[in-house]
């Protein structure tokens, strides 16, 4: 027995290590990040301990809210993100449920095509999508990003959805049809709250894959106020110049949104997830 307990022992030592190994190196570069974004510029070159500051200061992200249009960027991304992730979510919701409901070659054909889609690289959408905009004169504009950003955020929450509506009996459905409820309302009334994990997992991925998406902006906006966060913080490198402290600074704020997200919300992530691995 005590040598069971001795090897138990050894094993869960070798998991939490392993853990904490990990947990490390995932939170190493934000913290240096957020470490970076406090420095002067004199302690920033320096040769001291780059873990740790010494002379704290705000003036980097004074200098980047008086001297940058970042409130700009900030409030862009967070209109584009979420109008990608709600509009994908309501119609990613109708397609998804219609390809669950409705087995078939044709279904199982339009979802291979719809995670084919998602897979393509996003620069060979990029010249077709500046024409389009061109034309729908929607180029340089919030509503047209927006629109662009559904090239991927939506397959990606159809390919999602599919699987968590599959976990739903369909007697369900069979059910409130009898009872008069439509096709809308059995979804509406019936599947997604029960998709619910499920819906607010996708619409987490799909918002932090918009958030942080940087070849659409770049191509599509060209004015300076109009253009998203992340490529605003390239924005700041001038030349071979870097205001590293301003960068920083900029990407310790761009960075807790999607923290506060996934932190207040990460049980229904989880319980996402497990839904859609099984099938019942």
């Amino acid at each position: 027995m005590s040598q069971w307990r001795w090897k138990a022992g050894i094993g869960d030592g070798a998991t939490l290590s392993i853990i904490a190994l990990f947990s490390i190196s995932a939170l190493l570069p934000f913290y240096w990040m957020v470490v970076t974004s406090l420095k002067t510029a004199n302690e920033l070159f320096s040769l001291g301990f780059p873990l740790w500051v010494f002379h704290p200061t705000w003036g980097n992200y004074i200098g980047l809210f008086n001297l940058t249009p970042f409130g700009h960027w900030f409030l862009n991304s967070a209109l584009v993100s979420t109008g990608a992730t709600v509009i994908a979510l309501g119609f990613g919701s109708l397609a998804a449920y219609g390809l669950s409901r409705m087995p078939s070659k044709l279904s199982i054909a339009i979802v291979q095509m719809t995670l084919l889609t998602y897979l393509i690289p996003r620069a060979v959408f990029v010249v077709p999508l500046y024409s389009l905009l061109h034309t729908l004169h929607l180029l340089d504009n919030l509503l047209g990003l927006t629109l662009a950003y559904l090239s991927f955020t939506l397959p990606f929450t159809i390919w999602l959805l599919i699987s968590f509506f599959q976990t739903i009996p369909k007697e369900l459905d069979e059910a409130a049809l009898i009872d008069g409820c439509s096709r809308i309302g059995v979804l509406a009334r019936v599947v997604l709250p029960l998709a619910a994990p499920g819906i607010v997992a996708t619409g987490i991925y799909s918002f932090s894959t918009a958030w942080n998406e940087f070849m659409y902006p770049l191509a599509l906006v060209q004015t300076q106020t109009r253009t998203v966060l992340t490529v605003g913080i390239a924005s700041l490198r001038q030349a071979d110049i870097f205001a590293w402290g301003q960068i920083m600074a900029a990407g310790t704020v761009g960075a807790i949104p999607v923290m506060i997200f996934y932190a207040f919300i990460y049980r229904r992530i989880v319980g996402g997830l497990v839904a859609g691995s099984v099938k019942g």
